[in-house]
């Protein structure tokens, strides 16, 4: 039977631990913003890393809003029949992309795919002593490797939920209008006129903005601190996927509570 002083040593530990980690992730994370010069002086660097993180990702993020848009057109044709209200189909689809799901799938999908690519990256790099090989020819890692990777995350990602919500849209259209008949004309007004510039897709893309600098740190601090092993560079990748993940949906919660809660 464990002592309670054991099982409080062991929480003590926990909780050190936690502690000192949350500490270094906010050390890089300052010491990447401090040293982004680099994205200013060689935009170049960003914009491989842009279409590195952002194109190999389109495909998924494409075809993930477009079964999206079926499945938003499907239900929301089925909800909302009940009330006689099926031709606000189409402001229901865009309301429900442009807020919530393009944004939160899209940062999903981003950490699944290009954050693991990102923390592996990085992690290999550091198995390799190529991050090794640049401090001893005095060039900073985190300047010319962590901060362009950082930006290049930062700017994609609105891009590709914007991507995700236009795709889902056009989903919405094709099995409401297409397939179920709805009018196209009421489906486009309605949504012109209930979906707000500032409140709904502003506010949306301030979401996915949060979201890319959230899941690329992680992605970045993953695999700047894995062990420089295969299997330390693999559990890299699975930390990546799921704090990536846990700290999207918490703060979905907390920018949701904080923009629409008037």
């Amino acid at each position: 039977m464990t002592s309670p002083v054991s099982s409080l040593t062991t929480l003590g530990g926990k909780v050190r631990r936690g502690i000192t980690g949350l500490g270094a992730f906010m050390r890089l994370s300052g010491a990447i913003l401090a040293r982004s010069g680099i994205a200013f002086k060689r935009p170049g660097l960003v914009s491989q890393q842009v279409h590195f993180i952002g194109n190999y990702s389109l495909l998924i993020i494409a075809v993930s809003g477009l079964f999206v848009g079926f499945v938003l057109g499907l239900q929301g044709y089925y909800t909302l029949t009940r009330y006689g209200s099926e031709e606000a189909l189409g402001l229901l689809v865009a309301l429900s992309l442009t807020r919530e799901l393009g944004p939160v799938v899209t940062a999903l999908l981003f950490a699944g795919r290009a954050g693991t690519s990102l923390t592996a990256e990085i992690g290999l790099m550091k198995a390799g002593e190529q991050l090794t090989a640049m401090e001893v020819m005095a060039v900073d890692p985190i300047r010319r490797v962590l901060a362009p990777r950082f930006w290049g995350g930062v700017i994609a990602m609105p891009i590709l939920a914007a991507v995700f919500s236009m795709v889902g849209i056009l989903g919405g259209w094709i099995v409401g209008v297409l397939l179920i008949g709805i009018d196209p004309g009421v489906f486009w007004s309605q949504m012109q006129g209930g979906v707000d510039v500032i409140n709904d897709v502003l506010n949306g893309a301030i979401k996915s903005v949060v979201f890319g600098i959230a899941v690329t740190l992680i992605a970045l601090h993953a695999g700047w601190t894995s062990t420089p092993t295969p299997e330390g560079v693999s559990r890299a990748t699975t930390r990546t996927v799921v704090a990536g993940s846990l700290v999207v949906l918490g703060l979905d919660f907390l920018l949701t509570a904080l923009m629409f809660s008037n």
